[in-house]
C-alpha cells in the first residue's frame, strides 16, 4: 500500500488528481488532503508518507516554505499552473513537474517514474539524484530570448535582454527598463508571456507586476517578516516581494 499526501488548495484540481489515483492498478491510500503551508508543516512534522503530490501556490504561501521548514525523504510530484518554479522543484525532492491542466497520460508518466524510483534502486539517495538529473535534462531549455524589438513612431530598435534590469506591468502595459533607467514599451500582453522566453537563472518574478534581472540587483533589505525590499541599479525606488515569492526568491538570488 502506497501512502499518499495531497497538498492542494483548489478543490477541482484535488478531485481530478484523486480520480487519476483511483484508476491506478497500484494499491494506494490518500492519508491526508491539505490546503495550507502551516497545516502541511504540522502534518509532515509528525507523519511520513511514500509520495507527495503538491501544488506550489497555496492559500497562505508558497509550498517551498514547507520543505524549507520540515525535512521530507519521500519523492514529490509538483502540480502547478506556473512554469517558473521548475528548478526549485528539483531542489526539493521533486521527481516530476506537472503543468496544469495536465492530462491523465502526463500523470501516468509521472507516476511510472515514481514506481521506477521506488523499485529500481536500493539506495534512496542514489534514486533521487539519478532520476532528478534525468528529468531536469528533459525539461532544460537551451534557448532563451536574446533581445526584444521596440516599435516607435521613429522606427524599430532592439533592446538586449542582458541590458534589461527589470520588467514592469502597469495598467495593462508592459515596460522594460534598461541599465540607464530608461523605460521601453513592449509589444507583449502579459508578464507571463515574457517569463516563458527568459532564462530563469537570471530572471525572477518577485510579485504580480515586477520581473527582475539578478545581474542588476544592487541591494536587498528586509521590509518585514515575510517581505523583502529590492533595489535595482539606476532605479531610486525599491520593489517588494510578495509573501508567496519571498522564500523562493531567497533561494534563487543566492544561486
Amino acid at each position: 500500500m502506497i501512502k499518499i499526501l495531497i497538498i492542494e488548495d483548489e478543490i477541482p484540481a484535488r478531485k481530478k488528481l484523486k480520480r487519476f489515483l483511483e484508476a491506478l492498478e497500484t494499491k494506494t491510500k490518500i492519508v491526508a488532503e491539505i490546503d495550507t503551508v502551516e497545516t502541511a508543516i504540522e502534518f509532515l512534522s509528525n507523519f511520513s508518507v511514500d509520495i507527495i503530490f503538491s501544488d506550489i501556490e497555496l492559500l497562505d504561501g508558497n509550498a517551498f516554505e514547507i520543505f524549507e521548514r520540515v525535512q521530507v525523504s519521500c519523492p514529490i510530484i509538483f502540480t502547478t499552473a506556473y512554469d517558473q518554479f521548475l528548478m526549485n522543484a528539483f531542489e526539493s525532492n521533486g521527481i516530476a513537474y506537472l503543468l496544469k491542466p495536465f492530462s491523465k497520460d502526463r500523470f501516468q508518466i509521472a507516476w511510472d517514474k515514481f514506481l521506477l524510483l521506488k523499485t529500481s534502486y536500493s539506495n534512496e539517495n542514489l534514486q533521487l539524484n539519478k532520476l532528478t538529473k534525468l528529468i531536469q535534462q528533459n525539461f532544460e531549455k537551451n534557448t532563451y530570448k536574446k533581445r526584444f524589438t521596440i516599435n516607435t513612431h521613429q522606427g524599430i530598435y532592439f533592446l538586449d535582454t542582458e541590458n534589461i534590469t527589470f520588467f514592469e506591468a502597469s495598467e495593462g502595459v508592459i515596460f522594460a527598463y534598461d541599465i540607464k533607467g530608461k523605460k521601453h514599451l513592449l509589444n507583449k500582453p502579459t508578464l507571463s508571456e515574457i517569463e516563458k522566453e527568459l532564462n530563469t537563472e537570471y530572471f525572477f518574478r518577485i510579485n504580480r507586476s515586477t520581473l527582475v534581472n539578478k545581474q542588476h540587483v544592487e541591494k536587498i533589505e528586509r521590509y518585514n517578516k515575510n517581505i523583502l525590499a529590492i533595489k535595482i541599479k539606476a532605479i531610486k525606488t525599491y520593489f517588494k516581494t510578495s509573501q508567496s515569492k519571498t522564500a523562493s526568491f531567497r533561494k534563487w538570488i543566492e544561486k
